[in-house]
């Protein structure tokens, strides 16, 4: 509210839901985004989250819930990192500023939220398939409901987009897509004429005349059928582009601006009201950031943002205590890259994620960003590694799951030296249970020759990171976590750790901690307590997951009555190989307590890091607890506790 009590936001007060958004006049459009743009931009700057993307479709959003029925017609985002807007448009907007906190709105569209969301999405490119899906079961359910897939240019970059278009294609099912294109990487910027003659070709005239016309090519020989069909669609593509979509076997609409309403709503109600035989793609020019100095300037700094001051656009990051894992992993490479001249880095869109912008910056020539096309990087890299180059793939740890099947059949089996560094392993906050690096240790682990290394800190991950550069003889991974390091010293180069040797980093005698990756710390801090409570801790740093320090589990399993295994990842993991080698020793017999510690078999929801830490139960407190029951005492003093 204003100061005068009025509020800044009348028409879009009046609109909790898009039921009454499609009793606005047209002409009230124009207010309506200015508003939502407005609300979506103080909502951002008070949580943090995806912003240029949202800014981008605040248009288009407004034209697709008042033209189209929504929820009954289906709206399906792709990546959903544009979906804030959707969200206040569809009766979330008291929540609006709860976004990606504890407890709060997800941060993507989501099934369990609301009747809005039919899919829910944050990994890209998947909302052609799962829009055919609906419009499948729709057909054959005999309704006449709408579904409309919304995805962006980059995504349209991944494969699985063109294997959707190329099976719509295919069939007489009525799906439409827009084409979000923040880029202009397809297209010149969009006009006044090319919407003109996107209402014309989208219009039941010009459709009816199409229809006349194909008839009437059917009853020419069929030695001069195709040459119709080809002039005509040849005809269509020299004013309105979209061939290649053409060839797919959708029918192309645009460019159109996504930004002018008077351009977007005349077109996508011809869409809604006219019997297309087939898919609809819809070309829709939008800018990232529209409508926000700050995010129009940089697009690239505002599409994920933390909390910022609306006037100046300035970001509140804290300032950080020690250097990111990421950076750390960029200057390693880079160190490693000035000494061998083969070493070459591959990310999929993530460049500044990854920390491969700085080696990019270092070494234009050797770095390769192939867009969200996980498989394809994955097996380029093999290609790579075949040829005797150094390949480092660094994709975070959720988004290689998307390209199993290439670690499996492009590099496992043929043992090749592609190294994996898989950022963002463990859980990650906001970004919540889509984003959560908690599956590689199991799914790389069960692969053959495969080595496995978690940093515990940013000086290990230096050591991995040069280890990886020698191991030429197979392929190798490595996981470290998001966020800032502890702030240990660091080398000036990384030095080649022993392949599947672990390390003591505290002696004890009653109780013995073996940690994987970035547990470390809080078993440090759990052995500390346990020393305080009178018991005598070791605790180990295991470093590699795969080949495992055998030698070093059968001296802490012998030598003490309790063995911890502890690791940021999934059942399934590191205990697993764990359990499975003191098996094979029989050690399992030998009287030690062994208790994995390890993410519950469940997903684990969006909220703070230590939070979500807590939430697992991998915390110090945890750590004390687990040895504590194991030994048979109570939390509160070290004796034995009564039957």
């Amino acid at each position: 509210m204003s100061v005068s009590g009025e509020s800044k936001t009348p028409l879009l007060d009046q609109v909790p839901t898009p039921a009454e958004l499609r009793k606005l006049d047209e002409s009230q459009l124009r207010q309506l985004a200015d508003e939502l743009r407005s609300e979506m931009i103080d909502a951002v700057s008070h949580t943090g989250g995806h912003l240029g993307a949202g800014l981008g479709v605040v248009e288009l959003t407004v034209a697709l819930h008042h033209v189209f029925n929504t929820p009954d017609d289906k709206l399906i985002w792709d990546v959903s990192h544009q979906c804030y807007p959707h969200k206040i448009l569809t009766g979330r907007r008291d929540r609006i500023r709860t976004l990606r906190q504890t407890g709060g709105l997800s941060g993507f569209t989501n099934r369990t939220e609301s009747e809005y969301d039919p899919f829910g999405a944050a990994h890209s490119s998947t909302s052609i398939s799962a829009g055919l899906g609906y419009a499948v079961a729709r057909d054959y359910k005999g309704a006449k409901n709408h579904v409309i897939s919304v995805i962006g240019d980059g995504a349209m970059s991944a494969g699985m987009a063109y294997e959707a278009m190329n099976n719509a294609g295919a069939r007489d099912t009525r799906l439409i897509v827009i084409l979000n294109d923040n880029d202009m990487s397809i297209a010149p910027p969009a006009g006044a004429m090319s919407s003109y003659l996107s209402q014309i070709v989208s219009s039941k005239s010009f459709q009816s005349v199409r229809h006349w016309g194909k008839h009437l090519a059917e009853r020419l020989p069929r030695s001069l059928q195709a040459t119709a069909k080809r002039a005509e669609e040849y005809a269509r593509t020299l004013v309105t582009g979209g061939t290649l979509f053409e060839e797919l076997g959708f029918f192309y609409i645009g460019p159109l601006d996504g930004h002018n309403l008077e351009h977007l709503i005349p077109v996508l109600k011809n869409v809604r009201d006219t019997d297309f035989a087939g898919p609809v793609l819809i070309h829709a020019v939008t800018q990232k950031g529209k409508g926000y100095a700050p995010a129009e300037a940089a697009a690239d700094k505002y599409h994920g943002v933390a909390k910022f001051d609306v006037i100046t656009g300035k970001q509140a990051k804290p300032q950080p205590k020690a250097p990111a894992y990421t950076s750390v992993f960029a200057d390693a490479l880079i160190k490693e890259a000035e000494d061998n001249d083969k070493v070459v880095a591959v990310t999929a869109a993530m460049p500044s994620g990854t920390g491969l912008n700085k080696f990019g910056d270092r070494f234009p020539d050797r770095t390769f960003d192939v867009g969200i096309a996980e498989q394809h990087a994955v097996t380029f890299c093999a290609g790579l590694a075949c040829e005797g180059y150094v390949p480092f793939a660094a994709i975070y740890s959720t988004f290689l799951q998307r390209a199993y099947d290439q670690v499996v059949h492009d590099v496992a089996i043929q043992k090749l030296p592609v190294r994996f560094v898989l950022d963002r392993a463990g859980m990650v906050g906001a970004d919540g249970v889509t984003h959560q690096g908690s599956y590689d240790i199991a799914y790389l682990g069960c692969l053959p020759d495969f080595v496995l290394m978690g940093a515990s800190d940013e000086a290990e991950l230096m050591h991995m990171v040069a280890t990886q550069v020698t191991i030429d003889d197979r392929p190798s991974a490595l996981r470290y976590p998001r966020g800032e390091g502890l702030g240990v010293p660091l080398p000036e180069r990384g030095v080649p750790l022993e392949i599947g040797k672990g390390r003591i980093v505290r002696e004890g005698t009653k109780v013995a901690i073996l940690s994987y990756g970035t547990r470390l710390k809080d078993a440090l801090a759990a052995a500390d307590e346990l020393a305080a409570k009178g018991l005598s801790t070791t605790v180990a740093d295991a470093r590699f997951a795969k080949p495992l320090d055998e030698d070093l589990l059968r001296r802490l399993a012998s030598e003490h009555e309790v063995l911890i295994t502890i690791e940021e990842g999934a059942v399934g993991g590191f205990a697993s190989y764990c359990f499975h080698a003191l098996a094979r020793q029989g050690l399992l017999e030998s009287g030690v307590k062994v208790r994995p510690m390890c993410l519950p078999d469940r997903f684990i929801d969006h909220g703070k890091p230590d939070e979500q830490i807590a939430w697992a139960g991998l915390g110090a407190s945890d750590i004390v607890a687990t040895a504590l029951t194991a030994l048979g005492y109570n939390d509160t003093e070290v004796r034995p506790a009564r039957a």
